[in-house]
């Protein structure tokens, strides 16, 4: 039944109108517990409900949502969320039931009960809801209609009822026994007698019934015989309520004082293992209510008829920070109930209102809800407006009479000819990513459109759709989408294609046509690719960085330098940051910054890149500083004496980064405070003015930096906190200005884009025109404005657009610690002289260097680049010319720009993050010079992180100060690896698998085998690489790894860090021995020694350095053939039987070398070797490339060329 359209004055609640309907209090109701509630016969009026229009719900935390009001002035008895639909249910102590859908509380149904008794307890079926009265039970559907109605005997009393299965009902009350009820025959099938009369509150677990009874007492009770197993003496009064959870069991309720009964503030917890009572909960609340939520944990829920409500765990300490109020209209909460799916709690109060609080803006009852049936509108009269101006309006919603008669639409066919509309064109997104077999073409839906619908297009103006809506694409090497996007292309977000080949075949070359090396995208957090390429492209930061070595695991660093070493190494070809990012992820602080994204938000796009990015920018530089400051020497410059890197007492960071500061605090009595302090960068502090004023970036920078505001402190002199005056001077201007450009809302974006336009209409009148409003300059027009002859040549309209930031700043430290800011143009360069500029003792000239800018773009949640100015030095290095170049950085996008994009920011799509200002003539105050931190001694032997390790056989043997390796030794190599994230694939509507995300590899274990010498053949390295993220899959069958192998708790392996294992081998590769092994290009990805250069590999281990039997034994276009294969074939060797041992292929290896120089006679007979390898190839087809089971499992370590092993 729907109220709403009714007379409002049928609400109100006159007892001469309903004698019948008159609330009727409970005998056996507590009295005190309703001293407060007066039933006013007058009722309540609905509009005195203060009831909000929009409520804000943070996930996770329960706030109100709705109130509505179920009977005016008659108290709430009994609430019920409906365990099959989204329904709540609300008994009145009138009798009234009412039923409300949806977290909205819109009325459902309302209907009449029993018209004497309250109803006092409410069960929901699937075909119907069951009333409890004194001593009626009646199910009815929900609707209203009476299914049936069973009177119980009259001087019954009954409180509880518990469905135990689909079709029986107990039902207790104060009476002292218990009934069950077959609701399929609607008879009374068995009596159960209780020995503590008064079961008012009935609940069930897999093992018990619980029955709690008036005196206090809480009961369990066998399912099958209803007899008692134990009993708890919960409560020395009354028992108010009680819930059970998994192994526990909560109670509430009253304790007898001296004066009567009192609400009792410690909540009882049984142990339900044990049969005993653990430590009781001290909650802050009167409990009245309870309840298991156990959403995250086992969380509590306790309620007071006041109307507070705490949640606390059963087995620890309530907070009183836990604590939130309902505000009930009536003076006392009358019930409480929790939704199944525990996002909805309903409150019922004393005037008939119903209050609904949830912890989600969208909640749902229950976890699998079937649909509501509702009531068909009456269509007798009415019917639909039609809306003439949509053009896919079906006219069959127009009502025709039946009619023989010919319609006027019936044109004779002589008079009219067909012509049906034209197809819509198919989607530009559809037939770039088509893959055609035979003469069907099969491509992924990009989803712009509903599924089965294509609408028509009738007007031009319809062809201008969002193109937004649109699937973006790589933005270098295709065509352009038919709908420009704002966003230019080189800007937009790049990704991968992968392939069943992985990286293998993607032409990384196409995006980047210089020596300088991009960076992967697909790694989680990436996002601070173009910080990293910004700290690299920082000379003395560069040097530095790779001069560091020192001995802690996870040392930002050491990583950032070995990541910066293969930077310098790569010719073009993109680096993976893999394990400078796994360290980053271990550093608490990053994590507690949040600047730890999840794979899901860094997807999507959740997170404010902007933010996060300045976030990380300090971050980085106070990590590296603190790196630094611990290791007083860098090791490649210990005895060294006199470098420029080195201080005492600070790092080189600091001498980069760091700005000494000095902060007064001025209170109002007069005591000033003077505080020394540094930083190492500054954020922007904009000016609040909406008047449009043209502000230089130079006068925002200074105001930034010399900040002065009011604020509240503390004084000494008055003893108390007082208004005060903070005041911030400089006292020396670091060598690398950083600035975080903190434009994280929509009032910084305007002032950046007002002041470029001011900018804009000032560089125009300083070159000879004025600018109009509503007329643009062409480019004949702007050529007629040129400057007087001997000045510079001027920009050109689109350069001055956008621009607001300076190339160059000039500050200049004043006698009074005041500093002086202005900006530096190429014109004040050309008057002042190139001396002039620094000739006055404390003037510096800082140039930019580096902007990062965060990319708007709603169609791929946006992305971070950086413009970067590389320097002379660098160009020298890489491409031997000397010249300045500025270049985009968009992960493995690079591309040379103009010097004018750097600093245009049209704030629609581009907005400044991150600012970088080089002092002039840096790098010529440092030493650049960077030598090779890495020394032998990382081979000798080392302690392993493992307690076990020692108790057992140790696998492999150090190298001993006479074996060090020296140019072109052979060194066998195997690594194994472990999973962290499993591949994200989908499958294509062709049956083709296309590669979302790649798996997530880490090296688990890395052997290397001495290849020469009297130990030819044993290991001088074998590592188990501990780690500290989680394994999804060990590969066992492939790796040999174990779960527990890289635990070093109960690890029985020689464990180390991935660092300390990475050293070892970057000291093998500069030292130029030979790695030899089957599939290296894999093993040197995974632990970070590679990176890609096209359809090959450039790898830090030179060419000449890499003897791979993959390709050592292959012929072109041919397939790759299995190390267990090639062993069996040449070797008469059955490896790999049950799993994977490092040991096992990398001496395989080496002796598949020593046959290959067999065969080909060290390389000077190919022709041979060629018929060899037909010969395999053949030899292979037939046996399928399978090798043969073995009747007895032979390996390498019984070869004869490896007998001095088994002597050892």
């Amino acid at each position: 039944m729907n109220f709403e359209g009714l007379d409002p004055g049928l609400a109100e609640y006159a007892p001469a109108m309903h004698s019948a309907l008159d609330p009727v209090l409970d005998a056996h109701l507590n009295p005190s517990l309703l001293q407060n509630v007066e039933l006013d016969p007058e009722g309540v009026a609905l509009e005195a409900l203060p009831v909000q229009e929009s409520v804000h719900i943070m996930e996770g935390v329960y706030s109100e949502l709705h109130s509505v009001v179920a009977e005016v002035g008659v108290p709430v008895s009994v609430s019920h969320f409906d365990l099959h639909e989204e329904m709540l249910w609300v008994g009145s102590h009138g009798g009234h039931a009412t039923s409300f859908f949806g977290p909205a509380l819109e009325r459902y149904s309302s209907f009449q009960v029993n018209g004497s008794d309250d109803i006092r307890q409410i069960q929901s079926l699937e075909n119907g809801i069951l009333f409890l009265t004194k001593n009626n039970l009646k199910y009815m559907a929900r609707g209203g209609l009476i299914i049936f109605d069973y009177l119980l005997d009259e001087n019954e009393d009954m409180h509880s009822l518990l469905l135990t299965d689909s079709s029986t009902l107990l039902v207790g009350g104060l009476q002292n026994h218990i009934l069950e009820i077959d609701l399929n025959t609607v008879q009374e099938t068995q009596k159960y007698a209780v020995e503590t009369p008064g079961v008012t509150i009935m609940r069930q677990t897999n093992r018990f019934f619980f029955c709690g009874h008036t005196s206090g007492k809480v009961s369990l009770r066998d399912l099958r015989t209803f007899k008692v197993e134990h009993e708890f003496d919960a409560f020395s009064g009354s028992l108010s309520d009680f819930d059970v959870h998994g192994n526990l069991l909560a109670a509430c309720g009253f304790s007898s004082r001296l004066t009567g009964l009192a609400c009792d503030r410690f909540l009882k917890v049984y142990d339900l293992r044990m049969m005993r009572a653990i430590t009781p909960l001290q909650v802050h609340v009167d409990p009245a209510f309870l309840r298991f939520i156990p959403t995250y944990t086992s969380r509590l829920a306790i309620i007071s008829q006041s109307g507070q409500c705490q949640f606390c765990e059963p087995t620890g300490l309530a907070n009183p920070a836990d604590i939130f109020h309902v505000n009930p209209v009536g003076p006392l909460l009358m019930t409480f109930d929790v939704s199944a799916s525990k996002q909805a709690l309903a409150f019922g109060d004393s005037e008939g209102c119903v209050h609904l609080w949830t912890d989600s803006p969208e909640p749902s009852f229950n976890p699998y809800s079937r649909e509501t049936e509702f009531a068909l509108p009456c269509l007798v009269d009415s019917l639909p407006p039609l809306d003439w101006s949509q053009d896919l309006l079906p006219l069959s919603l127009i009502p025709v009479p039946l009619t023989t008669d010919t319609l006027l639409s019936d044109w004779p066919a002589a008079n009219s000819a067909p012509a049906p509309r034209r197809a819509p064109p198919v989607d530009a997104e559809i037939l770039r990513t088509m893959k055609k077999v035979g003469f069907i073409g099969y491509a992924p839906n990009p989803r712009t459109r509903l599924r089965n619908q294509i609408p028509y297009r009738l007007k031009e103006s319809d062809s201008e759709f969002d193109s937004f809506s649109q699937v973006t694409e790589s933005p270098v090497g295709r065509e352009e989408e038919p709908h420009l996007h704002m966003v230019s292309k080189k800007y937009r977000k790049v990704t991968i294609k992968y392939s069943k080949l992985g990286l293998e075949d993607f032409d990384f070359k196409h995006y980047n046509k210089t020596l300088f090396a991009g960076l992967e995208p697909h790694i989680p957090n990436a996002y601070c690719n173009c910080m990293i390429q910004v700290l690299y492209f920082l000379e003395p930061v560069r040097c530095l960085i790779q001069n560091h070595l020192c001995q802690k695991e996870f040392c930002l660093a050491c990583e950032l330098g070995f990541l910066f070493h293969m930077l310098d190494l790569s010719r073009g070809d993109p680096c993976q940051g893999n394990n400078f990012l796994r360290a980053f992820r271990t550093i608490p602080e990053a994590s507690a910054l949040g600047l730890i994204l999840a794979d899901s938000d860094e997807a999507s796009g959740k997170g404010n890149l902007a933010r996060l990015i300045q976030r990380w920018n300090r971050f980085i530089l106070t990590q590296l500083h603190q790196d630094m400051q611990e290791l007083e020497i860098p090791q490649a410059y210990r005895g060294a004496g006199g470098s420029s890197f080195c201080s005492s007492g600070d790092s080189v960071i600091g001498q980069l980064f760091s700005c000494e500061m000095e902060n007064c605090s001025l209170c109002r009595c007069g005591s000033e405070t003077v505080r020394a302090s540094s930083t190492l960068l500054f954020t922007l502090s904009y000016p609040d003015d909406k008047t449009g004023k043209n502000y230089d970036f130079a006068q925002v920078l200074k105001r930034s930096i010399c900040l002065d505001q009011n604020t509240q402190a503390w004084c000494d002199t008055c003893e108390k906190y007082q208004p005060t005056i903070q005041t911030r001077n400089i006292r020396h201007l670091p060598d690398i200005l950083v600035i975080n450009c903190e434009v994280n809302s929509s009032k910084e974006a305007d002032f950046w884009r007002m002041q470029a336009e001011v900018a804009f209409k000032m560089a125009v009148k300083k070159h000879g025109g004025e600018i109009s409003k509503n007329k643009e300059f062409a480019l004949a027009d702007w050529k007629e404005l040129g400057s007087p002859e001997g000045v510079l040549v001027c920009p050109s309209i689109e350069e001055l657009k956008n621009v607001w930031l300076p190339f160059s700043i000039r500050m200049k430290m004043t006698k009074n610690k005041g500093l002086d800011v202005c900006n530096w143009t190429d014109g004040d360069e050309m008057q002042w002289g190139p001396a002039r500029a620094e000739e006055e003792h404390g003037v510096c000239v800082y140039d930019l260097m580096a902007t990062v800018v965060h990319i708007l773009d709603s169609r791929t949640g946006g992305s971070l680049v950086a413009h970067i100015k590389v320097g002379e030095t660098y160009h020298q290095r890489k491409e031997g010319v000397t010249h300045q170049q500025w270049y985009l950085f968009n992960d493995f996008l690079i591309e040379p720009i103009d010097k004018h994009e750097a600093v245009q920011f049209d704030m629609n799509w581009k907005v400044p993050a991150i600012l970088y200002y080089v002092k002039r003539n840096l790098n010529s105050r440092y030493n650049l010079n960077i030598k090779n931190p890495i020394e032998a001694s990382v081979l000798l032997a080392e302690a392993s992180l493992a307690r076990k390790q020692r108790k057992t056989h140790t696998t492999f043997i150090p190298l001993m100060l006479n074996e060090m390796p020296q140019i072109g030794d052979l060194v066998g190599l195997d690594a194994e690896f472990v999973t962290l994230n499993e591949e994200e694939a989908e499958l294509r509507s062709d049956g083709t698998k296309s590669t979302i995300k790649p798996s997530q590899m880490s090296v688990a274990r890395i052997t290397c085998v001495r290849g020469q010498g009297p130990n030819e053949g044993i290991p001088f390295i074998d590592d188990y690489i501990s780690t500290q993220e989680q394994v999804v899959d060990y590969l066992t069958q492939y790796s040999g790894i174990k779960p527990g192998d890289l635990d070093a708790k109960i690890s029985s392996k020689h464990l180390t860090t991935l660092k300390s294992t990475y050293l070892k081998l970057r000291f093998l590769i500069d030292i130029g021995v030979k790695f030899v092994g089957h599939g290296l290009q894999k093993d040197f990805r995974v632990i970070n020694l590679m990176v890609w250069q096209g359809s090959f590999k450039s790898l830090l281990v030179p060419k000449d350095q890499v003897l791979d039997t993959v390709y050592l034994f292959h012929m072109p276009r041919k397939r790759m053939i299995s190390l267990r294969f090639l062993a069996w074939y040449f070797l008469d060797l059955k490896i790999q039987g049950e799993t994977h041992d490092s040991i096992e292929d990398a001496r395989t290896a080496l002796q598949l070398y020593r046959k290959y120089l067999e065969l080909s006679k060290n390389g000077t007979e190919p022709e041979s070797f060629h018929k060899v390898l037909k010969g395999l190839y053949e030899k292979g087809r037939k046996m399928d490339w399978k090798v043969p089971e073995p009747e007895g499992q032979t390996s390498p370590k019984n070869a004869a060329v490896f007998s001095s092993v088994l002597a050892l």
